[in-house]
């Protein structure tokens, strides 16, 4: 086998651990949800049984394959998926396409919480009854939130160590698990081929209007459930590839209709005998024999910790970058191994733990926790259908770009209300979940335009005006020298224009003489991993412009850069050298540095009202309660100094005093 092939069945078999965790442990509840809609087993006819099979079978077709697999991947943003990706390559078409990111980014992170409660309780539910030897393994349902939490709260906890190692398991054990759904689906199918008739249209089209089915139209939201990890399938396209993917979807896509079909099946052969057996009844765990029951649950198990791990790998990449894309406030992103791809965000971490034990432990059981499970990721997905609208019109015809929006909004918006009709039995938990999200994101995003667009100009300076102060300050030798580097984290943009605060903070508030004055902007590219520099002098040897370009995906380490870009502009004798007398390091020629950043606090004399006040406040407010400028930029073992500075958003006219004189004065 040649070197390529080998490399891609490698990068196959990481991807079966990587991608397909959600989607490829849907058929532990999607059937179990579609029982609980006919009203339980006593209500289950043949027509209904195929009929919600072929629902699912078409809807894994045309919303994960066609959609995400065939359309959705070729939107990558230079190897990149996910929805922020997608909007990166957009936004700059249109301002209105931040608001489908923001929602659809908001009940992504909210899907991320839901989905580790329903995997994990539904695995654990099969233990309840079995013995094993004279004992029963879990003999009620409060045993199993037990369980459920324990196994939860180890899997958060070993997030801050990194998963490399345990990853390297994933790929095969998840084969393992496909092997298993595809084995038993076709042992159960080869006792009632006539499920096949399934895999027509026809009958699912059939059972939306047809008397047996209780729940109507309303029954899309128990089958949507089997395409809910279509959207984590393309947000981790950067982590294995979009070959990998292709190589490996038609081995999960056969495996899953497999076991539809086989639980299908399992259904018409047993149908005269399900009589009362009520809405907790999971074909899944049925139509295995009772020899195999307990290796099933086990490995069933094991699938649904490989999902919520990838959920929540998932979501720590989804955050970081809404924080690279500027829409999310700022929060240390760790490296626990030396892959890229091997985050950890611990806030993010303890938050998701919180909120999935809190679902665990109001929702109680599996079944209740269906309810709000796919109103989430349903509203992602129509989110997401409007920015690969804008993406397909960009690279191709518009009229195509149109049918598909047409197309899979209908579908999706479809699938949305039937969602929504589970509103008051648990969906309106999916909604507080993404309001609280959303609500960050628009505070922090659209807090920061409100502040650009509002500030007065007059608040802004062009540093060419104050270049030569900086440079007679800085040999004034009757002033002590504050430092060797003085370096403002200022944002400068192509006309030289800065706050006004920062100038002020070196030449008014205590002036502060310096050997070199940089002035340094980090700029965040569309472009992943972006890594460049670009240095204006602007006419001097000590007032340096420095821009830096890093990707939404690159570490904000500007103490690393900074003294890469000393030695270079050094080398090149663009900056003098800063021969050092007192030194642990003979020869040393670079001087000492203090970062000097300021704290912005909004000025009671601005003239600013109403919610534009309220989200300046919020941005303000999430701004100074989350990363500090020390962490996020990597500065904690740097010197570092914090000013607190006045925010003015066009101030409001003061009122003017009479002078009214006492007439004792001397002259």
């Amino acid at each position: 086998m040649q070197a390529g092939n080998r490399h891609l069945l490698a990068s196959g078999l990481v991807a079966l651990g990587i991608v397909y965790g959600d989607i490829g442990t849907s058929p532990l509840y999607v059937m179990n949800a579609l029982i609980n809609d006919a009203g339980g087993t006593k209500s289950l006819t043949t027509d209904y049984i195929i009929g919600g099979i072929s629902l699912v079978f078409w809807t894994l077709m045309l919303m994960t394959t066609v959609k995400y697999v065939l359309i959705a991947l070729r939107a990558d943003n230079n190897g990149e998926g996910g929805i922020f990706a997608l909007y990166a390559l957009v936004r700059r078409q249109a301002r209105w396409l931040i608001i489908p990111a923001l929602l659809g980014g908001a009940a992504l992170l909210a899907d991320g919480t839901l989905t580790p409660a329903v995997t994990v309780t539904t695995a654990i539910e099969g233990l309840k009854g079995i013995k094993f030897g004279s004992s029963v393994l879990v003999s009620d349902q409060n045993e199993v939130i037990v369980i459920t939490f324990l196994i939860l709260l180890v899997l958060f906890m070993i997030q801050r160590f990194g998963t490399s190692a345990i990853g390297k398991t994933f790929g095969p054990i998840m084969l393992l698990w496909f092997l298993f759904l595809a084995f038993f689906g076709v042992l159960n199918l080869m006792r009632q081929p006539v499920i096949l008739k399934a895999l027509s249209p026809v009958y699912g089209i059939r059972l939306l209007f047809s008397p047996a089915n209780r729940a109507g139209i309303l029954i899309l939201g128990a089958v949507f459930l089997a395409t809910t990890g279509a959207e984590a399938l393309y947000s981790d396209m950067g982590h294995v590839g979009r070959n990998s993917i292709y190589l490996t979807w038609p081995l999960v896509c056969g495996s899953l209709v497999l076991n539809y079909l086989g639980q299908g099946a399992y259904l018409l052969n047993h149908l005269n005998e399900l009589g009362q057996q009520g809405s907790g009844y999971n074909p899944f765990y049925q139509m295995l024999p009772g020899s195999v029951t307990i290796f099933g649950v086990l490995i069933a198990t094991l699938a649904a910790i490989i999902a919520s791990q990838a959920l929540i790998t998932g979501s720590f990449t989804l955050v970081e970058e809404a924080i690279g894309l500027k829409l999310l406030p700022r929060l240390k992103v760790r490296h626990p191994s030396l892959s890229r791809g091997q985050i950890y965000i611990g806030p993010i971490n303890w938050l998701l733990c919180l909120t999935t034990s809190g679902i665990l432990f109001y929702f109680q059981t599996s079944a209740h926790m269906e309810a709000a499970y796919g109103l989430a990721i349903t509203i992602t997905m129509l989110m997401t259908t409007l920015l690969l609208h804008q993406y397909l019109a960009n690279h191709g015809s518009k009229i195509l770009a149109m049918l598909f929006l047409i197309g899979f909004a209908t579908i999706e918006t479809v699938f949305l209300l039937s969602s929504l009709a589970k509103f008051v039995h648990g969906g309106f938990v999916t909604v507080i979940i993404t309001a609280m999200i959303l609500l960050v994101m628009i505070c922090w995003y659209y807090g920061g335009q409100v502040r650009d667009e509002m500030n007065d100009e007059s608040k802004y300076l062009n540093l060419e005006d104050y270049k030569e102060q900086l440079q007679t300050l800085s040999a004034d030798v009757t002033m002590p020298l504050y430092v060797s580097n003085l370096i403002m984290m200022a944002r400068i943009n192509k006309n030289h224009l800065l706050k006004r605060e920062t100038l002020y903070s070196i030449l008014d508030k205590s002036p502060k003489r310096a050997q070199v004055y940089w002035f340094i902007t980090v700029n965040t590219t569309d472009e992943p991993y972006t890594s460049y520099y670009k240095v204006d002098m602007m006419g001097t040897r000590n007032v340096v412009n420095l821009q830096l370009y890093l990707g939404f995906k690159i570490d904000n380490s500007v103490n690393l850069y900074l003294r890469q870009v000393v030695q270079e502009l050094m080398a090149e004798n663009v900056i003098d050298l800063q021969p050092q007398k007192y030194t642990t390091t003979p020869g040393r020629n670079v001087g000492d540095f203090r970062f000097i950043f300021l704290r912005e606090r909004l000025s009671p004399n601005s003239e600013i009202t109403g919610w534009k006040r309220w989200l300046v406040q919020m941005r303000l407010l999430l701004q100074n309660l989350t990363l500090s400028p020390v962490q996020y930029y990597g500065l904690e073992f740097s010197q570092t100094y914090e000013e607190t500075v006045p925010l003015f958003i066009k101030n409001r006219q003061g009122t003017t005093l009479d002078q009214r004189q006492v007439k004792n004065y001397v002259k």
